[in-house]
């Protein structure tokens, strides 16, 4: 209907608002019944235009509603939008600083691994010296004959204590020894204790991180979900906006069109009004309705008192 909106105000005007002066033809039809049939027609005309202006008028109404709620949602999702931006960047942050900390955790196992290489070279290395030295007491335990002819035979050692002495000098490098391995030991063993607890903590806190990196994904994957989502919502309420923008201007435009008619048949030329002007253009045609209809009443009260007057003349001849 609002398509056609200019063509009906167009043949209204053009069929029943352009009231030509009657003409005398008393053989044709009388006064009386030219009236009622005017009064019949204006009565019509008053009608479709008040019917054609209310129902412009909640048009109007509905498509500024329209329009209202179009920008609070439009408001809404660019709040959306940016909260969900903001989330994005927060989430890149975090996973950049996951990303960095398991680094940093690798680099320190690295560094542990070589460690622990190197105490184990250390403690095969002490392992052997031990050997080494177990050897070597064994075998002066079998030179101790060996050793007490010697005393007889040789002049190093005038007497048996001090070969004893020298004994006891060996057995305490030896007991030396074997507190070194036995402290190498213990030491190799708390490391073992040490390594074992640090690379179960950080096993774990791998397994945490990803975890954290697994549920990370899936809110990404959510988030992707929702923008996809959001993105279609967006060109919906872009080609609705269009489609009422449309018509919006098409109503401007029969507006306009009715505008340009009522100028044309009054043969003015109204330069304050612009031509996007709609407002104005409806109070123009407004007044131009109201003015002709002054103009039939007037055309009405003329005919009625000619009427009156030829009845007088009649009832004076008679």
């Amino acid at each position: 209907m609002t398509l056609n909106l200019a063509d009906y105000f167009s043949t209204v005007f053009e069929d029943k608002l352009l009231v030509k002066l009657p003409e005398r033809d008393d053989d044709q039809i009388t006064g009386a019944t030219r009236m009622l049939e005017k009064r019949r027609e204006m009565k019509e005309v008053e009608q479709a235009l008040g019917a054609q202006k209310e129902e412009f008028l909640m048009k109007m109404e509905s498509l500024q509603q329209r329009r209202d709620e179009l920008q609070r949602k439009e408001f809404q999702l660019q709040e959306a939008l940016l909260k969900f931006d903001k989330f994005l960047k927060e989430n890149d942050t975090k996973k950049a600083r996951a990303f960095k900390k398991t680094s940093e955790e690798k680099h320190i196992n690295t560094v542990k691994d070589k460690e622990l290489i190197h105490l184990k070279r250390n403690a095969e290395l002490v392992t052997k010296q031990r050997d080494k030295l177990s050897s070597l007491l064994g075998k002066y335990n079998r030179f101790q004959k060996y050793l007490e002819k010697a005393l007889e035979k040789g002049d190093q050692f005038q007497e048996i204590r001090e070969v004893i002495g020298r004994h006891d000098t060996l057995v305490a490098l030896y007991s030396d020894l074997i507190n070194d391995e036995v402290k190498n030991q213990e030491q190799i063993e708390k490391t073992w204790i040490n390594i074992s607890r640090y690379t179960e903590t950080k096993n774990n806190e791998i397994l945490l991180y990803n975890n954290d990196l697994a549920r990370l994904q899936t809110q990404l994957e959510v988030a992707r979900s929702n923008a996809v989502k959001w993105e279609h919502t967006w060109q919906k309420i872009q080609s609705t906006a269009a489609t009422r923008t449309l018509l919006l201007g098409r109503t401007k435009m029969a507006s306009y069109n009715l505008f340009q008619l009522v100028n044309k048949h009054t043969k003015t030329t109204v330069t304050s009004v612009a031509d996007d002007d709609t407002s104005s253009q409806l109070d123009r045609i407004k007044t131009f309705v109201v003015d002709l209809t002054k103009i039939t009443q007037e055309i009405k009260d003329s005919e009625q008192k000619n009427h009156g007057d030829s009845d007088s003349g009649e009832v004076e001849l008679s």
